[in-house]
């Protein structure tokens, strides 16, 4: 079973930071890009960031740019989310996806998907 599992949100300060984690299993991920998007209630979800698969190359929404780094382990099959100066509007759900075949700032281009994992920024 493939999968992308994802760990290390929570509650932060604004201005804090906290760094998230995405491992893939069941398939290895490490000639595919890999990226972040976050969603709120109501919402469709907001790409974040991106990195291809030879972490050369990294994409992010303007709004976390400076702030927020994207990297990773291909021997782990991992990627993170280095997010500092965190605000409240960054409070979301935070799910990192796989294999993009198109535009990688939508949602419909990506193949996997992991199951979230709640990020909450307190003024």
């Amino acid at each position: 079973q493939v999968q992308l599992v994802e760990s290390g949100g929570g509650l932060v300060q604004t201005g804090g930071s906290l760094r998230l984690s995405c491992a893939g299993s069941g398939r290895t991920f490490t000639t595919d890009p890999m990226g972040w998007f976050r969603q709120t209630s109501g919402k469709e979800p907001e790409f974040v960031a991106a990195i291809t698969w030879t972490g050369s190359s990294t994409f992010y929404a303007d709004s976390v740019k400076g702030r927020f780094t994207i990297s990773r382990d291909n021997a782990k099959n991992t990627v993170y989310l280095q997010m500092n100066s965190l605000k409240p509007e960054d409070t979301a759900v935070y799910y990192c996806a796989a294999d993009p075949d198109g535009d990688y700032t939508t949602k419909s281009a990506w193949g996997f998907w992991g199951q979230g994992t709640q990020v909450t920024v307190s003024s």
